[in-house]
């Protein structure tokens, strides 16, 4: 018999699939997302046009980064509200069963311990790679549907690779949301503490950024020149701490080909180079740093959670 099924990994891996597809939550979080699909894609359609006129090149492209007059692109949309389908998976993951009294139950069956959050987390991934290729897929369809658009191979593998770095940038919040339904007793706990860390990173992270480049090198006074590559190094450094700065540079890197620099460059560097486009390996060396931190943030946020877990006297909770 499999090692994994003997372990109980599987069959709570399909029972979880199972819960999610059927439950409520996710027609509210598949609505969710199919409304974001749909509008990114009328902003992109609505646009298109006007963008083709000035540059019309890699336009497959353009439908994921290109919005309309009152809407924002695709990539924005998910950058958004991509964190809250992590958090609608995994908030009470562990601690609805704790309340409900069914985690005891479970670990009274032949299933080791660490089988539980293990399936969970995979269940939850899995839907969440489900959603985003199926999303992305569908947005690339109809786009070369409506604008006749045929895409290339590096065009093909620049969407790819970016519906890739979406997963992995739900897949932490999913993590950091699992992380907090072990730490605390009730679901709102976490599900409050997740938001919280969503905005802090989204809405006020960059302004903390800003406060502290500003402290350490002024862009005022008589050195005020002299700090001012300084000031903007320390920022871009520091809002690369943040999970929703570092996915929009990787996507933007990876879906506009034109982009050639994450770093700051001087003059004397720029001098002499050849204007046109990167080739898609290239944009991939520039951010994959930014998909092995993605990675690594994920891991350590369901390392985390398998620790505590672990360490948990459940059975007498």
């Amino acid at each position: 018999m499999n090692k994994r099924y003997r372990s109980g990994l599987l069959p709570l891996y399909h029972k979880e699939m199972t819960d999610h597809v059927r439950g409520t939550r996710f027609l509210i979080v598949i609505t969710l997302i199919w409304l974001t699909c749909f509008a990114g894609l009328y902003g992109a359609l609505s646009g298109i046009e006007e963008v083709a006129r000035s540059d019309g090149d890699f336009l497959f492209l353009k439908l994921y980064t290109t919005g309309g007059s009152s809407l924002p692109s695709f990539s924005t949309f998910i950058a958004l509200l991509g964190p809250f389908v992590g958090l609608a998976l995994g908030f009470d993951s562990i601690n609805r069963e704790r309340n409900n009294g069914t985690l005891n139950r479970l670990l009274a069956q032949p299933i080791h311990r660490d089988s539980v959050i293990t399936g969970k987390f995979l269940a939850g991934v899995s839907i969440i790679t489900m959603m985003v290729f199926t999303m992305g897929t569908l947005m690339g369809a109809v786009g070369m549907f409506r604008a006749a658009i045929i895409p290339s191979l590096e065009e093909v593998a620049r969407v790819f690779t970016a519906l890739l770095f979406t997963c992995f940038y739900i897949a932490f919040w999913l993590g950091l949301a699992t992380l907090f339904s072990v730490i605390c007793q009730h679901a709102a706990t976490s599900a409050l503490a997740t938001i919280s860390l969503w905005m802090f990173f989204t809405l006020f992270f960059g302004l903390l950024s800003r406060i502290i480049a500003d402290a350490a090198f002024p862009v005022g006074g008589a050195y005020g020149e002299l700090n001012l590559m300084k000031n903007y190094t320390l920022e871009m450094n520091l809002n690369r701490l943040s999970p929703y700065y570092l996915y929009g540079e990787a996507i933007s890197t990876i879906l506009n080909p034109s982009i050639r620099f994450i770093n700051v460059v001087s003059v004397t560097q720029v001098y002499g180079t050849i204007s046109g486009y990167l080739p898609f390996g290239q944009s991939l060396l520039l951010v994959w740093p930014h998909l092995t931190g993605l990675t690594a943030l994920t891991i350590i946020t369901f390392a985390i959670s398998y620790i505590f877990f672990m360490r948990q006297e459940v059975r007498a909770s």
